[in-house]
């Protein structure tokens, strides 16, 4: 009672920043879980990869198409930042993403209140705490999302001030108009879907003031629309070109993509309004325009809209948050090809973005409800204590039952095993879960139960270049090489431009001694994709092998340019330039190679030897200590180390490692 009291006498900012600490709490509290969550799926194309960690790869996040996996350069930026606070420890990015999570729960209240819609505080719990945002949340890769939304919020506050609407103080002059300006290009380079932002202002204005002014309200959006739209147009240009949005499973008529659209927007609206059976990947639906059924939720779609704009004279609250909802919508309802849809036409993380109009109109809503019950007077009804409770109970209950299913849902997102197994029980049909579950087991180790997995995706979508390339891989690390180059060249015909398959083809084809076949195959993963390191380090090993060393050390010396941290290329490189005949040089690379990756026993003998040839023994001597240290049944490091010990004059210490070499080599 007596902190009630305090805050009853605090100051209306004191309130409102209690308010948003108890926001950021409650969001801390429900997100815990996420939090000890690892990487799942493409978290590691986002957390930024080892060659763009320096400066110049930040300029090149900047400046440098395909550079990262989408061109989101204030993403892409954050990250960076992140990643020199703390690598690549999960924890951080969980964390920075709750916090810009409750963040934008806080900034919608600061919205609403502004334009003076009631129940704001309460749209802002049930935002920060609603079970759909989990996927946003807890999915490392989706603070395109979290942070998009801020900057959008934050863009639309001030936009409002300096339109001088709602509540709280105005800004007048161009540089209000202007910090909104730059707000909405940041969100813009942070997440494209928020191209939406000012058709959402001219709705809101609508709503608010009954039409609108050509000079006042639509005039200032024009360069907003203009940019909104180019940037909704140069994203899905990169979601086709390089990302590959298309091809057959994108193959929709206009029709079907109308249909489609109606029957998305139920889908998100009956999530939002019942979160159940929430999945990390839906089946995806066919879309039969020849069944009458396939119209119905497109019918039903018009029929709503069709009467909120009926009712517009009663109140237009209904019909302006519909159209901020399907508005929002409008970049994901199918319209525009998007690389998801390949699995699933929708996610929980599409209606990020739009779910606030929703949850802020029935939230005002509720807080109609709450005035009622407390009201006094003839006319007002009865029940006393129990009718002035009840609206507050049923917010109590709401937001509690909110919280416990985020808190449930974020376990599923602990690690990529647990994910894919998850989305598997739920979604048993879901191919892409096995060949990600399958993804997961072979980079443990598990080659066996993986292939299993891939199997079992191609025996629902045979047609899935992926699995078959993956299939191809796994079977490669087998020494399955006919299989795997057969799985490969299935995955060509199906997507000759894959790059990733032209790499493993190279890869099993140098296996099996067709090295001019290999470096062909190489160049071609390299022409469409020039950045990837792996492909140039194996076409590198291919031109050294086949006797082309000023070839190879030229491509070594590229990997490591992409790659700085490459252990494997420096020892390459090392390796290429003791062929030339430079050992001063391979000796700086054989260092780099065991200083990034200090159980490299291959190269510590190498560096080993060059040392002693040299002349610096105690170095050699410390070289092949080490390889011993990490593999002690290795005979030949025990020999190496043995005769340096001999060469030094330590006969005693070298005795046992030579005995010890012929023994593990089965000399008597």
């Amino acid at each position: 009672m007596r902190l009630r009291g305090l805050i009853s006498t605090a100051g209306p900012r004191l309130r409102a920043a209690l308010a948003c600490a108890g926001i950021v709490l409650a969001a801390l509290a429900a997100y815990a879980p996420a939090i000890r969550g690892g990487m799942i799926w493409d978290d590691d194309a986002h957390v930024t990869k080892p060659a763009l960690r320096s400066v110049s790869g930040l300029a090149q996040i900047w400046l440098k198409l395909g550079a990262t996996q989408q061109y989101y350069p204030v993403l892409h930026s954050a990250f960076w930042a992140e990643h020199r606070l703390w690598g690549d420890a999960t924890a951080g990015y969980h964390l920075v993403n709750i916090l810009l999570h409750a963040t934008s729960a806080c900034l919608l209240v600061l919205l609403l209140r502004r334009l003076s819609v009631p129940g704001a505080w309460l749209a802002g719990l049930v935002f920060a705490l609603h079970p759909v945002c989990v996927e946003s949340v807890a999915w490392i890769s989706e603070q395109k999302n979290t942070l998009s939304t801020a900057l959008y919020l934050l863009s639309a506050i001030a936009f409002l001030r300096w339109r001088g609407i709602g509540q709280g103080p105005h800004r007048a002059g161009a540089g209000a108009y202007a910090l909104a300006s730059a707000l909405f290009v940041l969100a813009l380079l942070t997440k494209s879907v928020t191209a939406t932002l000012p058709a959402a202002l001219l709705v809101v204005i609508w709503w608010r003031e009954g039409g609108l002014s050509w000079s006042r309200d639509c005039r200032p959006l024009l360069p907003w629309l203009v940019l909104g739209g180019s940037a909704g147009y140069f994203t899905a240009w990169v979601e086709r070109t390089y990302i590959g949005a298309q091809g057959t499973s994108f193959d929709l008529s206009l029709l079907e993509r109308c249909l489609l659209a109606g029957r998305v927007v139920w889908f998100y609206l009956g999530k939002l309004v019942w979160p159940q059976g929430l999945v990390f990947i839906y089946p995806r639906w066919q879309i039969d325009a020849g069944s009458a059924g396939a119209y119905a939720a497109l019918v039903l779609f018009a029929a709503a809209s069709a009467g909120l704009w009926l009712l517009r004279d009663w109140s237009r609250s209904p019909l302006a948050a519909w159209l901020l909802f399907c508005g929002t919508l409008f970049p994901v309802l199918g319209f525009f090809n998007v690389y998801p849809f390949v699995f699933s036409f929708v996610a929980d993380h599409f209606q990020y973005l739009a779910m606030p109009a929703v949850i802020a109109l029935a939230c005002a809503g509720w807080a109609r409800w709450n005035a009622w019950a407390r009201s006094e007077g003839p006319g007002k009804g009865a029940g006393g204590p129990l009718r002035r409770a009840l609206p507050v109970a049923a917010a109590a209950a709401a937001v509690a039952a909110l919280g416990l299913l985020t808190r449930a849902q974020c376990a599923m997102y602990r690690d990529a095993d647990t994910l894919y197994r998850t989305t598997i029980r739920r979604n048993p049909q879901c191919w892409m879960a096995y060949n990600n579950l399958g993804v997961v087991l072979v980079n443990a180790g598990r080659l066996r139960e993986g292939i299993e997995q891939y199997e079992q995706a191609l025996r629902i979508k045979p047609d899935y270049a992926v699995s078959q390339n993956d299939l191809g891989a796994a079977l490669f690390l087998l020494h399955d090489i006919r299989g795997a180059i057969a799985h490969i060249d299935e995955a060509l015909k199906l997507w000759p431009n894959y790059a990733e398959a032209h790499y493993n083809r190279g890869r099993a084809l140098a296996e099996a001694g067709r090295l001019p076949e290999a470096i062909e195959e190489f160049d071609t993963a390299l022409s469409l994709k020039p950045d990837k390191a792996e492909a140039r380090n194996n076409l590198a090993t291919a031109l050294a092998m086949t006797g082309r060393l000023p070839e190879a050390i030229e491509q070594f010396e590229e990997t490591l340019r992409i790659s700085p941290d490459y252990a494997d290329a420096h020892k390459n490189l090392g390796y290429a330039l003791l062929l030339s005949r430079r050992p001063q040089e391979a000796r700086t690379h054989y260092e780099e190679a065991v200083r990034l990756k200090p159980d490299f026993v291959e190269a510590r003998l190498v560096l080993g030897n060059i040392l002693a040839q040299a002349g610096d023994l105690d170095g050699a001597i410390e070289q092949f200590e080490r390889a011993v240290a990490v593999s002690p049944q290795m005979p030949v490091a025990h020999e190496l180390l043995g005769k340096a010990l001999l060469q030094a004059g330590r006969a005693e210490e070298a005795r046992p490692h030579l005995e010890a070499a012929q023994r593990l080599q089965g000399r008597p």
